[in-house]
């Protein structure tokens, strides 16, 4: 008798083990960075789509510190997240390693175009975007001193000397800052008569204090301050800046209006990219894409734009009166930034080694400043070094 409990009793712990284990599996593994502080939003969203599709989701939110470097290690394992939402220079190095699933372009439809076309890899689609930000100009209207608000680069250094203060902080060594400028002029060779122009011109700006002297160190915080304390004229952010400088600089905020983001001779705007991506050796890659564009839809997008300040990746969104009429200095920095989208074009593409390309060509903007060199030897060697990467 008591050797059939005993079979009895593996059987039953059997079924449950394996019961829950079947469950595990079956649950579609989602990752977000930092999006703890919406969890209402995504619970919401998560609840819907688990009625609509019987489909079970874990949702996993991971600090942005630790985002690459989680994702890196579950992408090569045998059981990583189905989805991931990721930043596209990461995504674009994980599809240069094979690491990602190919989307088909009909599952693009509802999206902006343009951003379609600044995330594929060698005409390929490895990610889905989920939410974007385009940087508008943040400007002093006392100290512009009744001059026309700039819409170029150009047009700014040309109307630099009668400003009330230095034109701007371009924080040109920080990140990939000035790539990002380049590429609103359209250069792809860093050693061009175009390029060196670009150079040139903040060269100029520097030389005659038009800009500051901080500007070969400081940063993107740093060009905040200095708004805020009135000392340059422009400063060029994300709308929700607007917020810090009317919490912390009043007096600044109410001397303060948007226009759109400084161009180069392209006239194309730059912005900034939240993605998904699918690994290649996720288990539910059908349900994982399907939850994605669930994610993405025309209620959801706008939903999240209206909670976070984001802008909206979808189309029918984008074209949402929310996105078209403004009241106040908020709306109306939102309005810009989503027309920015529709001209973003060509887009600037992430490079295996794009640290040590940042690198050679923020230290090489430091040193034509500083005239060092002429720009036109310093920007001879950051080609050679360009090369040998």
């Amino acid at each position: 008798m008591k050797s059939i409990l005993a079979v009895i009793v593996v059987i039953l712990l059997s079924i449950l083990f394996f019961g829950r284990s079947n469950s595990n599996q079956d649950e579609l593994v989602f990752w977000t960075l930092q999006m703890g502080d919406f969890a209402p939003y995504m619970n919401r969203v998560i609840e819907k789509f688990e009625a609509q599709n019987d489909v079970k989701i874990k949702w996993i939110d991971v600090p942005f510190s630790e985002g690459e470097k989680r994702t890196l290690a579950s992408v090569l394992s045998d059981n990583p997240p189905d989805l991931i939402n990721l930043n596209p220079d990461f995504s674009a190095l994980l599809a240069q390693r094979g690491a990602l699933y190919e989307i088909a372009q009909e599952n693009t439809e509802q999206f902006n175009k343009s951003i379609i076309n600044s995330l594929k890899y060698n005409g390929k689609l490895y990610s889905l975007p989920w939410y974007a930000t385009s940087a508008v100009t943040i400007y002093n209207k006392e100290l512009l001193g009744g001059q026309k608000v700039p819409a170029t680069y150009d047009e700014m250094a040309k109307i630099a000397p009668k400003l009330k203060a230095y034109a701007m902080l371009p924080n040109i060594t920080e990140n990939d800052t000035m790539l990002r400028i380049l590429n609103k002029y359209g250069v792809e060779d860093i050693n061009s008569e175009q390029s060196i122009e670009v150079f040139e011109l903040f060269k100029n700006m520097y030389e005659k204090g038009y800009i500051p002297k901080e500007t070969v160190t400081q940063t993107h915080r740093e060009a905040l301050e200095k708004y805020m304390a009135e000392q340059i004229v422009f400063f060029q952010a994300g709308a929700n800046f607007l917020n810090m400088i009317k919490e912390n600089a009043p007096s600044t905020y109410a001397k303060t209006d948007v226009a759109p983001q400084f161009t180069g001779k392209l006239g194309q705007n730059d912005f900034s990219l939240m993605n998904f991506v699918i690994p290649a050796r996720a288990k539910h890659k059908e349900d994982a894409l399907k939850f994605a564009l669930f994610l993405t839809n025309y209620e959801n997008q706008l939903e999240l734009a209206k909670l976070t300040n984001v802008l909206a990746v979808n189309q029918q969104a984008l074209d949402d009166d929310y996105y078209k009429n403004y009241n106040d200095l908020m709306s109306k920095a939102r309005v810009i930034s989503a027309k920015q989208l529709n001209k973003i074009e060509p887009s600037l593409h992430t490079a295996r080694n794009q640290k040590e390309i940042n690198t050679i060509v923020n230290t090489a903007v430091q040193q034509i400043l500083l005239n060092k060199n002429t720009t036109k030897n310093i920007l001879d060697d950051v080609s050679k070094k360009l090369k040998s990467l």
